[in-house]
């Protein structure tokens, strides 16, 4: 499976009918990215939406970002795994996630417990999972959603590596270290185009307030050195500035390079806007802008 070094991190697409996001995946193809990540939350099904997104393109691969373990069984997730993977060998990337509590207990009315031991589980149904469809012709490739030791030594022993959300270059560089030197390590890193600080960091702190209530993020930020005082009132310009990359196209090219440096093989960027039509319209103009520095283009 060929990632290539930068992607594209977007719940755009659900906004967008199916034809215009196929049409949209094929220009972010043409631009040089090597994957678009989409999310799962409460929007289109990633393993229905992925293979539709897949026909856009020729070569780039669709990667869930992440698919929510308790929303299917091991079964289904297995079997969609290998039909998606037949039809586009090398081209579907699937990324597991444990989800939250919030988003378990509230919606799904499920107990949210021992998500480490609910996640070797799963694997371990999958990969017992029966299936007697034609087998995919190369083997299907999935990523876990980790932060912590014990779950990126998962990721290395279970999965191809791990696709790390809401992270500092700090983090890519234990995470590399966790995982030793050979398993992928897929990270997200949020950007807004615009050398206003101001507007930048509003834009940020928008983007960061669902995450900044979920103890697994404020959990993996305290092993990093913040506290209390950096998660109130939408984050401290400290925690913004280390999560979020803000400037021109080269200062997020740089924060790019630092993940890489740090050890990751493959930097998937989520642009934020910073106006109000812009949770609805996908960032193409900052997708375009960044692909020359970005060396993609």
């Amino acid at each position: 499976m060929d990632l290539s070094p930068v992607g594209v991190w977007t719940f755009h697409l659900d906004l967008l009918p199916v034809a215009g996001a196929q049409e949209m995946v094929a220009e972010i193809e043409d631009l040089g990215y090597g994957a678009v990540w989409i999310p799962e939350a409460m929007g289109r099904d990633p393993m229905a939406h992925a293979p539709l997104l897949l026909s856009g393109g020729k070569r780039i691969v669709v990667a869930t970002g992440i698919a929510n373990i308790w929303n299917r069984s091991p079964v289904a997730m297995a079997a969609a795994h290998r039909t998606i993977t037949s039809a586009f060998p090398d081209r579907f990337l699937l990324g597991l996630g444990v989800s939250h509590g919030a988003f378990v207990e509230g919606f799904l009315h499920e107990q949210y417990k021992q998500p480490l031991t609910k996640m070797k589980q799963y694997l371990d149904a999958m990969d017992a999972a029966p299936f007697m469809a034609d087998a995919p012709s190369t083997e299907p490739t999935r990523v876990l959603a980790a932060l912590g030791p014990k779950m990126l030594a998962l990721a290395a022993e279970r999965a191809a590596g791990a696709h790390p959300y809401f992270v500092s270059v700090e983090h890519t560089a234990f995470a590399r270290e966790a995982l030793g030197p050979d398993p992928l390590l897929c990270v997200e890193q949020a950007a807004v185009l615009s050398t206003d600080a101001e507007a930048a960091r509003a834009a940020a702190r928008a983007h960061m307030a669902i995450y900044l209530t979920l103890p697994n993020y404020t959990n993996n930020l305290r092993r990093f050195g913040f506290g209390d005082e950096d998660f109130d009132h939408g984050g401290s310009d400290l925690l913004v500035d280390t999560l979020v990359a803000w400037g021109d196209v080269e200062d997020v090219a740089a924060r790019v390079r630092a993940h890489q440096d740090a050890g990751a093989n493959h930097v998937c960027l989520q642009v934020l806007g910073t106006l109000p039509d812009d949770v609805r319209n996908p960032p193409i103009e900052q997708w375009r802008a960044l692909a020359p520095a970005l060396g993609l283009s």
